[in-house]
């Protein structure tokens, strides 16, 4: 078999041009403490004339339960970043108006999410909406005229004398994608909003029995201006069941109304992401090619308003485009790419089609751009280092970090660079792997070995700094963390992603045992004897099938995995999904089905397992983990079953993040620090 070229001439690879000196040992290692006392820093967004980027601040609270958001400003130039909003609501989503001396926002201080204004100079906020739908993807026509924004509705639409003199809690319902999520949408749409930018009467733009912007597989940004504000595209599903398509489409609306025009109904793939260039030209939107397959790879394409014709940028690239932005002149865009364990940016020529990357280093996001054209905004982050604010000053090349928001904190605290290595895994192709050392990492020492493994299945690691899976959490416990992105992995080439499809259980399993042998041939200080797996989603599905298959760990960690997979048909709501996956539902594939789930092999459980599930986790239903526990138990196999009935497919709620990791960390301990 040929070998996937990734740009590395050796086959076997482990880098160590990453790995720091030792540190001062008068710094700590990370506790959940100081985790949940990092913030969050997202969003930024560049003022019209250049001189301001407005950011949101998240603060995590084990008091109230929750994370308050707050609105800075830093000078795009560098300097002190300041408080543009305080309180104890959640202050989000700023927009930018057209003068840049106000700044449009979404606030829960009033209860729900209703749409502010606050100009920089200072002065209290003032509320311009009261919706009832709540406001999300809140965005500003560019002649400062409108307002759009999503909000849930309840449809139908309530009618006179309908209310029930007895109330009660039942749902019903008739079609599929009733939840999705942690979210019931029975009897609920998401429709498109306009309202006056000083406030006034809203107006519902798309009142249709369909979700706006899509309810499932959207972009970055689904809500989209013209230039001249006289027009906006959206996305949506056009489809009658939603629920077993990936049928995003692109559409277009007059502001003042009128009839809604799809552009990319000849596409019966997901579309989405649209972006009009400065000039008025263009729309640019991500698309994929194979319907009912949510990892195909994202093309850059490109629609001419006046001929109607479409365009593919990035027609025979391997890798996929992630967040799109123009540059002002409307010359290139810019794109954010995954590609092998990082996010970078890419620039593509309109004129030519051609590409180079220009930022590699660390996991970037949020890709904005000054209006002069000279410089990218964005937030970027490493394994070391939660998100900050970067200028990238696209002649020069020259970056140049805006905020500090966590600088303080992080330097107080003892981390370990990530590692890189390449090896042989299945099918005689190079596999990517990541390894990080505990704090205070003496090579004479033997370290038990915590093996993560990641979700999707068409996810990767990378370098970043995880709010929930952090890889420095695990370390500063005292172990050595090793990560495989084994086959299905995103950010290696469409083939290596695709090659997971009905093969969960051996392409993926090769890669983990074959990455295995290899960090415990090369480092004699991991102790063999001494080592645990542990993964979520998919993650947890492959942790079931180690278990069913492997007894090299001495204990398993398994958060919201799959155990069997025909019941796993029935109990999720994106049935494009595992049709896909699985070659069809159940009936039509069942043999498939039946290869790779887990619990046809429980006779074989033997490792004790930690099972976590929460109750509104409509993606993998914790019946799932239900069934994996009921095995472990009949087979009198140790086993300890967390459950929230408050949380989803992740622990949102910091007090519940917690005990998350007293949870997962006791457990670890007691297996793994054992004399």
């Amino acid at each position: 078999m040929r070998l996937i070229q990734f740009g590395i001439a050796l086959l076997f690879f482990f880098s160590t041009d990453l790995q720091a000196q030792p540190e001062s040992t008068t710094k700590s290692a990370l506790t959940f403490d100081q985790l949940i006392s990092l913030d969050a820093v997202s969003d930024p967004r560049v003022s019209p004339n250049g001189q301001w980027v407005a950011f949101v601040v998240t603060d995590y609270s084990l008091e109230t339960n929750r994370g308050d958001s707050d609105l800075w400003l830093v000078a795009l130039e560098g300097g002190q970043a300041r408080q543009l909003t305080r309180g104890s609501a959640s202050d989000a989503q700023p927009r930018w108006a057209p003068d840049s001396q106000e700044i449009a926002f979404v606030s829960t201080r009033d209860g729900s999410p209703q749409i502010h204004r606050i100009r920089i100079d200072g002065g209290e906020a003032r509320k311009i909406s009261a919706v009832e739908t709540g406001i999300s993807n809140l965005i500003w026509s560019p002649d400062g005229k409108w307002i759009a924004f999503s909000g849930d509705l309840e449809w139908p639409s309530p009618q006179e004398g309908r209310a029930d003199p007895y109330p009660t809690q039942v749902k019903i319902w008739t079609e599929l994608l009733f939840r999705h999520w942690d979210q019931w949408r029975v009897g609920r749409r998401s429709h498109l909003f306009l309202m006056p930018a000083e406030g006034g009467p809203v107006r519902d733009l798309t009142p249709i029995d369909r979700d706006v912007p899509t309810l499932a597989l959207g972009g970055y940004h689904d809500l989209s201006f013209a230039p001249d504000g006289q027009q906006i595209a959206f996305v949506m599903n056009p489809d009658e069941v939603p629920a077993i398509g990936t049928n995003n489409d692109i559409f277009v609306l007059p502001v003042e109304g009128g009839r809604m025009s799809n552009l990319t109904e000849h596409n019966t793939a997901n579309d989405n992401n649209p972006v009009y260039s400065p000039d008025g030209r263009w729309i640019a939107y991500r698309t994929q090619l194979r319907s009912g397959f949510e990892s195909d790879r994202y093309h850059l394409m490109l629609y001419e308003r006046r001929t109607g014709k479409a365009l593919d940028v990035t027609p025979n690239w391997s890798l996929s485009v992630g967040e799109i932005q123009w540059a002002a002149d409307s010359r290139n865009i810019y794109a954010l790419v995954e590609e092998e364990a990082r996010r970078v940016v890419y620039q593509f020529s309109i004129e030519d089609h051609s590409r180079r990357r220009i930022l590699e280093d660390g996991h970037h996001q949020t890709l904005r751009i000054d209006p002069s054209g000279s410089r990218l905004v964005y937030t970027r982050e490493n394994a070391r280092q939660p998100d900050e604010i970067y200028s990238f000053e696209i002649g020069s090349g020259t970056v140049q970090q805006l905020s500090h928001i966590n600088e303080a904190r992080v330097t107080q605290l003892q981390m370990q660079p990530l590692e890189s290595c390449w090896f042989e895994g299945a099918r005689e192709e190079k596999v990517h792997g990541l390894l990080l050392r505990p704090p205070y990492f003496d090579p004479a020492s033997k370290y038990p070995l915590v093996y993560l493994i990641h979700g999707g299945p068409q996810g990767a690691w990378q370098d970043s700094f995880h709010p929930r899976w952090n890889y420095q959490m695990f370390a500063a416990a005292g172990y050595v963390v090793a990560m495989v992105n084994f086959h299905g992995s995103t950010g290696y080439g469409q083939e290596f992603t695709d090659s997971i499809s009905r093969h969960w259980g051996d392409y993926p399993y090769q890669d983990l045992m074959k990455g295995l042998d290899f960090v415990l041939d090369r480092y004699d200080f991991i102790d063999d004897s001494k080592m645990a797996a542990v993964g979520a989603s998919y993650g947890g599905y492959m942790v079931n099938w180690i278990a069913t298959h492997s007894d090299r760990f001495v204990c398993l960690v398994n958060h919201d995995g799959v155990f069997n997979l025909e019941s796993m048909y029935g109990e999720t709501e994106e049935l494009w999904f595992p049709e896909w996956e699985f070659g069809g539902p159940p009936w039509v594939n069942r043999d498939l089905y039946a290869k790779w789930s887990p619990h046809r092999f429980a006779d074989s459980l033997k490792t004790p397992m930690l099972i976590i599930h929460g109750q509104l986790d409509y993606r993998v239903d914790p019946t799932q983990g239900l069934e994996a526990f009921t095995s472990l138990r009949r087979k009198g196999v140790p086993a300890r079953f967390v459950y929230f009935p408050d949380e989803g497919h992740w622990v949102l709620q910091p007090r519940n993040r917690r005990v998350w990791w007293s949870e997962v960390l006791s457990w670890l301990g007691s297996y793994l620090k054992t004399q």
